[in-house]
C-alpha cells in the first residue's frame, strides 16, 4: 500500500464543476436530471438572494443613517454577521447542483458564548468573504435566475401555446404582437420556437449554476491559508500530546531503569562498606590476641566479599551510566549538536541491527530542520528493525533548491500503514511545523519508502 502523512499545506485542488462536466455531452445533458436541479437552484436562489438583497439594504441604510447615533453600528454588524449563516445555507443548498460539498471555513467555536461568537466572527475572513457572496447574491446571481426563469416560463407558454389557442378559441391568440393565430395548427410553430427556448433556458442554467458553483467555493469555502491555520493547529495539539507521552517515556524509564540501577548499587556499596569494616575488625583482633591465624583468615575472606560486592557495583554502575547515555542521546545526540546530521545518522547505523548504508551528502543545516531529520531516519530505521523484517537499509539525502530531501528504503515485506500508529504520524506533524512534506509508500511485498522534504530555511 501506498499513503501519505501530514503534508505540507498546499494549494487546495480545484474540483472541476460537475454542471459543467455534464456539459460536455450537450444530448445527454438534455436527457439527464441536470436541467432540472439547475433551474430549482435558480429558482430558489432568485426569491432568497432578493430576500437577501431587501435585508442588506434595510440593514446597511439604517446603519449608515444610524451611525451618529451609536445603533447604527450595531446594524451594521448584525449585516456583517449575517452572513455567516447565509454561507452555512448556501453551502448546503449548492448540494443541488454540486455532488462535492463545499468545507465550512470558519472555526470550531461550539460552547462560546454570544459576544465571544461574534467577535471572533467579525475578525475572520472567511466571514467578509461571506459578506461579499451575499452583496453578489440578489443583484447578480438573482437577476441572472429572474431571466433563466423568465425564459424558461416564456418557452413553456409557446411549447402548450396549441392547446392554449384551442381552449380560448373562437377568442383571437396573438403570439406575436399584432398577429393573431387563427387555430391549434398555426400554433405549432410557436411550439418549436418553445422548445427551442427549453433547450436555451437548460444551457444557459447550466453556465448561470455553474459560475455560481465557482464563486461560492472561493467565497464560501476555505483558503490555502485557512486550511493551513487548521492543519499547524492540529499539529501543535498532536505534538503537545506527542510530548506530553514522551515525558512520560522519559520519566518511567528513568525509574524503572537507571533509577533501579542506581538503587542497586547503592545497596552494593552498602554491603561492600560492611564486609570492608567487618574484614578490618577480624584483622584488629587477629593482631592483639595472637590467635593462631583463624581470625585473619576470616579478615582475608571477608576482603575477598568485599572485593566481589565492589567488583558488582561497578558492573551496576556501568550499566546505570549506559542506560543514562542511551536515554540522552535518544533525546538529543551530542554528536549531532557537534559534527551534524550526517555524523548522527552515520552513528545510528553502526548501532542498528540490521546493515545500513548511508548517503547523505548535506552541509550542516538550521538546528530544527537537522534535529526533524534526524529523528524521522531513526524512528525509520527502528520501524524497519521492528516490523519490516528488512535485511538492508539504505539512507539517502541531498539539498537541492533550498529543500533537504531524506529517503529511507528498507527490503522488507512492506504494508506498513501510515495512519495507523503514532509513530510516523508524530514525525509527519514534526515536519509538517517546518512547512514540509513526509510521504510513506509500502506496497504489499515491499519495498518501503519514506521520503521526507523541508524546506532548509526551517
Amino acid at each position: 500500500m501506498s499513503g501519505s502523512t501530514a503534508p505540507a499545506p498546499a494549494p487546495l485542488p480545484e474540483q472541476p464543476v460537475a454542471v459543467w462536466r455534464a456539459l460536455r455531452r450537450p444530448l445527454r445533458f438534455l436527457g439527464s436530471w441536470w436541467p432540472l436541479r439547475c433551474w430549482a437552484y435558480l429558482g430558489s436562489g432568485f426569491v432568497l438572494g432578493y430576500g437577501v438583497l431587501c435585508a442588506l439594504a434595510l440593514l446597511l441604510g439604517l446603519g449608515v443613517l444610524l451611525a451618529v447615533a451609536g445603533i447604527g453600528l450595531v446594524l451594521l454588524a448584525g449585516a456583517l454577521a449575517g452572513a455567516v449563516p447565509l454561507g452555512e445555507l448556501e453551502r448546503r443548498r449548492l448540494r443541488w447542483a454540486e455532488p462535492e460539498p463545499v468545507a465550512d471555513p470558519h472555526t470550531s467555536l461550539a460552547g462560546a458564548g454570544a459576544g465571544a461568537w461574534l467577535r471572533t466572527r467579525l475578525r475572520e475572513r472567511a466571514t467578509w468573504r461571506e459578506f461579499g457572496y451575499a452583496l453578489l447574491f440578489g443583484p447578480v446571481f438573482g437577476a441572472a435566475g429572474f431571466g433563466v426563469l423568465a425564459l424558461l416560463a416564456l418557452s413553456l407558454l409557446l411549447v402548450v401555446s396549441p392547446v392554449i389557442v384551442w381552449a380560448l378559441a373562437p377568442e383571437p391568440v396573438m403570439l406575436m404582437p399584432g398577429e393573431a393565430v387563427a387555430g391549434p395548427l398555426e400554433a405549432l410553430g410557436g411550439t418549436a420556437v418553445g422548445l427551442a427556448g427549453l433547450v436555451l433556458a437548460a444551457y444557459a442554467a447550466a453556465l448561470v449554476t455553474g459560475a455560481q458553483v465557482k464563486t461560492a467555493r472561493v467565497l464560501l469555502g476555505p483558503r490555502e491559508e485557512d486550511a493551513r491555520v487548521l492543519e499547524l493547529t492540529r499539529s501543535r495539539v498532536r505534538l503537545v500530546e506527542a510530548f506530553e507521552a514522551e515525558r512520560r517515556r522519559i520519566e518511567r524509564d528513568l525509574h524503572d531503569g537507571a533509577q533501579q540501577q542506581l538503587v542497586a548499587l547503592s545497596m552494593t556499596l552498602g554491603l561492600a562498606e560492611l564486609e570492608l569494616r567487618r574484614a578490618a575488625g577480624a584483622e584488629g583482633a587477629g593482631g592483639t590476641t595472637g590467635a593462631d591465624g583463624a581470625d585473619g583468615a576470616d579478615g582475608a575472606t571477608r576482603a575477598d566479599g568485599a572485593a566481589v560486592l565492589v567488583r558488582r557495583a561497578r558492573e551496576e554502575a556501568k550499566l546505570a551510566l549506559a542506560q543514562l547515555r542511551d536515554l540522552v542521546r535518544g533525546m538529543h545526540p551530542q554528536v549531532l549538536t557537534d559534527h551534524g546530521l550526517a555524523a548522527a545518522v552515520a552513528e545510528v547505523a553502526l548501532r542498528h541491527p540490521v546493515p545500513v548504508t548511508v548517503d547523505l551528502q548535506v552541509p550542516r543545516l538550521p538546528e530544527p530542520v537537522e534535529v526533524t531529520a534526524y529523528f524521522t531516519v531513526t524512528e525509520a530505521l527502528a520501524n524497519a528493525a521492528k516490523h519490516s523484517g528488512a535485511s538492508r537499509v539504505a539512507v539517502a539525502g541531498r539539498v537541492e533548491g533550498g529543500r533537504l530531501t531524506l529517503t529511507v528504503t528498507d527490503d522488507g515485506r512492506g504494508g506498513a500503514d501510515p495512519g495507523a500508529g503514532a509513530g510516523l504520524a508524530g514525525l509527519a506533524d514534526r515536519v509538517a511545523m517546518l512547512r514540509g512534506r513526509l510521504t510513506v509508500s509500502s506496497p504489499v511485498g515491499g519495498p518501503t519508502r519514506l521520503r521526507v522534504e523541508v524546506p532548509c530555511s526551517g
